[in-house]
């Protein structure tokens, strides 16, 4: 088999992806990243917690400020979604709509999706850049202080987003999605110990006016300035089990070493789609991490100098 094209394909344009390739083509590397788009950190309207934006920056910003830093290093990046990866004699070979690319190795920072309320698609955007619903109380909770907030779920992952939004606000709403609440006698005690009312549903956000958005549910129309989709979210792993990579049965996440190796010689995996904390600086720290062992382990096969 032909040399590989690439030293390191990374497949998604987030934060750890973009943070790998950063490193990577300051590290003279030949490099290709793909990313499918519309990932989750593009989605943001205005982070605040992230650090040297005091007053804040938009995800989109933020991701069009790494892709212009990667690629003023020299970084190749496209606009594609891998349908294919396999390992080869000599690495990985991938194929998305530009037909079938070899890499060395490959970095897997594939992210997760939200799942998302019961609401009009075109609503929830609107209501999602003003604000209205949010996905990440660790990053934005500040911002609903005193606030009234709805959190849509239920079993004890609704339970807790709940209890932790306590912490910003005494007006807590807890709202089953589709039915009316599941929950055991000891969460329904900690919802009543910390306040927070708890509402059959099904339900579905039916408005949102820039002041506040109207959820209806079995138990009439209820209006929050913000509500919190507590929904769980599913893991963009696909590729990673297309070549065996050993996932964690019990969050569906990668699972990669101390150095984001996966169990696959090659393959390594940063970000939302390995379990961790689900934040832009986190993310960003595990694809440094990753791009700089692809840097050394590729070091060990063949040495690295100009």
């Amino acid at each position: 088999m032909s040399e590989s094209q690439f030293d390191c394909l990374v497949i998604g344009g987030g934060p750890a992806g973009l943070t790998a390739a950063i490193y990577l083509a300051r590290f003279h590397l030949r490099l290709k990243l793909v990313d499918a788009g519309k990932g989750r950190a593009s989605m943001i309207p205005c982070t605040r917690n992230h650090a040297g934006y005091p007053d804040g920056i938009s995800g989109q910003e933020l991701i069009d400020r790494m892709t212009q830093q990667a690629q003023k290093y020299g970084a190749s990046i496209e606009t594609g979604r891998v349908t294919r990866l396999e390992v080869v004699d000599g690495g990985f070979e991938a194929e998305w709509g530009s037909g079938p690319v070899k890499a060395s190795t490959v970095l897997l920072a594939t992210g997760v999706k939200n799942r998302r309320p019961p609401m009009d698609e075109d609503l929830h955007d609107k209501a999602l850049a003003e604000g209205r619903i949010r996905y990440c109380p660790i990053c934005d909770g500040f911002e609903v202080t005193d606030k009234k907030v709805g959190v849509i779920g239920d079993g004890p992952h609704g339970v807790a987003e709940a209890i932790f939004l306590r912490g910003y606000t005494a007006d807590v709403t807890l709202i089953a999605p589709d039915k009316a609440l599941s929950l055991s006698d000891a969460d329904r005690g900690r919802l009543k110990e910390y306040g927070i009312e708890a509402v059959n549903g099904p339900c579905q956000a039916v408005a949102a006016d820039g002041q506040c958005i109207v959820v209806d549910t079995a138990e009439g129309h209820y209006a929050f300035d913000s509500v919190y989709p507590a929904l769980g979210s599913d893991i963009q792993a696909d590729l990673a089990k297309m070549v065996d990579a050993v996932i964690s049965g019990e969050s569906g996440c990668i699972v990669v070493d101390d150095h984001q190796r996966t169990s696959i010689p090659g393959l390594y995996a940063a970000g939302d789609v390995v379990l961790g904390l689900d934040q832009i600086s986190h993310a960003m720290g595990e694809g440094g991490v990753a791009a700089t062992t692809i840097r050394n382990d590729l070091a060990k096969e063949k040495p690295i100098k100009r």
